[in-house]
């Protein structure tokens, strides 16, 4: 199983990126997906999660009404669109699948190898 996320890089504050991350290994359709962030110095921290079916949908108050979780299961694919980012969502974004289909709780099993997201003020 591969998790291989794809799309960070360098923006200005109050601008937009959109990060993807590919699954392989094994169909991911009945799995639940999430986003996770880790900036320097601090722990990880969740940033949003999508149920398998796609109908349902967390997000951490930090990022809500600013991201959005959503997949594609035909490609095996879940994204993240970033808007009016901020210098505190700086952080090596990381994508994780579980074998549960619910969004919410723990359980992530495979994680990918995380793209870095640099928003300068």
């Amino acid at each position: 199983v591969q998790l291989q996320a794809s799309g960070g890089g360098l923006v200005l504050a109050g601008g937009s990126l959109s990060l993807s991350c590919a699954a392989s290994g094994r169909t991911f359709s009945t799995s639940a997906m999430g986003w996770f962030r880790q900036g320097a110095g601090k722990e990880r921290e969740f940033v949003a999660s999508i149920s398998a079916g796609g109908g349902t949908k967390y997000y951490a108050d930090s990022v809500k009404g600013r991201f959005t979780i959503s997949r594609d299961n035909a490609k095996n694919t879940v994204y993240l669109q970033m808007n009016s980012l901020k210098p505190e969502d700086t952080a090596v974004y990381y994508c994780a699948v579980k074998a549960s289909a619910a969004a919410a709780g723990r359980g992530y099993d495979y994680w990918g190898q995380g793209t870095l997201v640099t928003v300068s003020s």
